[in-house]
């Protein structure tokens, strides 16, 4: 494969370059970079960040998991690029000495990185944006100020890199839907990759050889928002930083969801048509797409056709995707005021889910239940919608009659298993208790766990 991309302000031209070769490995084995580090090699750690800019601006990305196709036509830097050609400091590496926000030293260069990126984005919210960032020496505090301390500085000159012009898409990386329902068509067992935050552990991890595999990260056809007021179409390869920036304002209660799922750099790669394709029953979307009645798209050189997203899984690892065919795009109401989605794990920030769930529950003008949609991720095998809740919800008058109403309904609908994140006694009752929490929440009391009232 040929890819062609900056480095550090250097034109990189790679001929025969290996498809699954990551980029951590090829800045420090083939270039020797080694300031960008191996930790957990798994996305989750950050001492790999980089920071990749296409035409969509910068983003910080874990290298470990990155391909090196993934780059063509891109701008990276890595620590050793944040200070300037003349070795003037970036100001967020003076504010990391000012501040003494480095001690140990091994997670410097993916802070520094991450902190240079969301200071070129104008991005003040730094906690999120270091939250995919571990360090265990100095409890983040003198991080966060130094972040502080440099948002106001402006952006270096050389900090503004541009995506290389006219750089053709090759085979493997088709930038029509076209031309990628041709290949799919013709290589039905090619891997796909868009964002790789999956399939990048199946080669760092598992140590699988991907012999014939298909980028879809040029695909423009995929990467489309549509909004006509009433409905949105997400295209399958839109990255959840920009499902995030969209919920915000249509969904916010998916939206803050969102805010936990993965890093600042597993959300800049990975796609929302990913997440579903994949089919894990702890995938933190399908419940809140599920829960908003979303409609799944999918394409094949012979034809389309649309599904309710529940109907897709079908059992544990087997969707409802024929060979060749793939996920087009998502479409869900733009408002659906009564939705609410909670995601419970051991760790608030950059975790798997126990149990995530997600309710749509309406009340007629009588104050009776008078729709209910409500789904889970982590009760089953699948992502699942909790049909006989739904039924036993309606029609009763909304209130403690009404989780009453549901309580035999739970075991009807979820069998749990008992797990590392759970047992099935936590989560049948975590279920339970989430039905409660809607409705005290609309109710008007205070159920933020978060808030610390005196």
């Amino acid at each position: 494969m040929n890819i062609d991309f900056l480095l550090n302000g250097e034109r990189i031209t790679l001929r025969d370059a290996a498809a699954t070769q990551t980029l951590l490995d090829w800045l420090r084995l083939d270039r020797g970079l080694c300031g960008t580090k191996e930790g957990c090699n798994e996305g989750d750690c950050g001492a790999c960040t980089v920071m990749v800019t296409d035409e969509d601006g910068p983003r910080a990305l874990n290298a470990c998991i990155l391909f090196l196709p993934q780059l063509h036509g891109k701008a990276v830097r890595t620590v050793e690029g944040i200070s300037g050609p003349d070795g003037a400091l970036h100001p967020v590496q003076q504010a990391m000495i000012d501040r003494h926000g480095s001690q140990c030293g091994f997670c410097t260069p993916g802070f520094v990185v991450a902190m240079a990126t969301a200071h070129a984005r104008g991005d003040r919210g730094h906690d999120d944006a270091l939250a995919g960032n571990l360090c265990r020496c100095t409890g983040y505090a003198p991080i966060v100020r130094a972040a502080e301390d440099a948002a106001d500085a402006p952006v270096p000159a050389w900090m503004r890199d541009a995506a290389l012009p006219s750089v053709e898409a090759a085979r493997y990386a088709p930038a029509t839907l076209d031309a990628l329902l041709e290949e799919t068509a013709a290589r039905p067992e090619a891997t796909l990759i868009a964002g790789a935050t999956d399939v990048g552990l199946w080669v760092t991890k598992d140590l699988r050889d991907l012999d014939d595999v298909i980028f879809l990260n040029r695909c423009a056809d995929l990467q489309r928002i549509e909004d006509d007021g009433e409905r949105l179409r997400i295209g399958a390869g839109v990255t959840m930083d920009r499902v995030h920036r969209l919920m915000v304002e249509h969904h916010p209660d998916y939206a803050e969801m969102i805010r936990r799922y993965g890093s600042a750099q597993v959300r800049a790669a990975a796609t929302i048509g990913g997440n579903i394709a994949n089919g894990s029953p702890i995938g933190d979307n399908p419940p809140a797409l599920i829960a908003l009645g979303a409609i799944l798209h999918l394409a094949h050189r012979d034809g389309r056709r649309e599904m309710p997203i529940e109907d897709f899984f079908i059992d544990y690892g087997k969707q409802d995707l024929r060979p060749g065919e793939v996920v087009e795009a998502i479409s869900l109401p733009a408002r659906a005021p009564r939705l609410k989605v909670w995601k419970l794990s051991k760790r608030f920030d950059q975790d798997i889910s126990a149990v995530c769930g997600a309710f749509d529950i309406g009340v007629d003008d009588e104050g009776r239940v008078g729709w209910a949609r409500i789904a889970f991720g982590g009760m089953a095998a699948i992502p699942k919608r909790a049909r006989h809740v739904e039924e036993a919800l309606l029609g009763v008058r909304w209130g403690e009659e009404a989780i009453a109403a549901a309580w035999e309904a739970w075991e009807r609908d979820f069998q749990p298993l008992s797990d590392m994140r759970a047992s099935a006694g936590y989560r049948l009752n975590a279920t339970r208790n989430l039905l409660s929490r809607y409705l005290l929440e609309d109710l008007g009391a205070a159920v933020d766990v978060l808030e610390v009232a005196p």
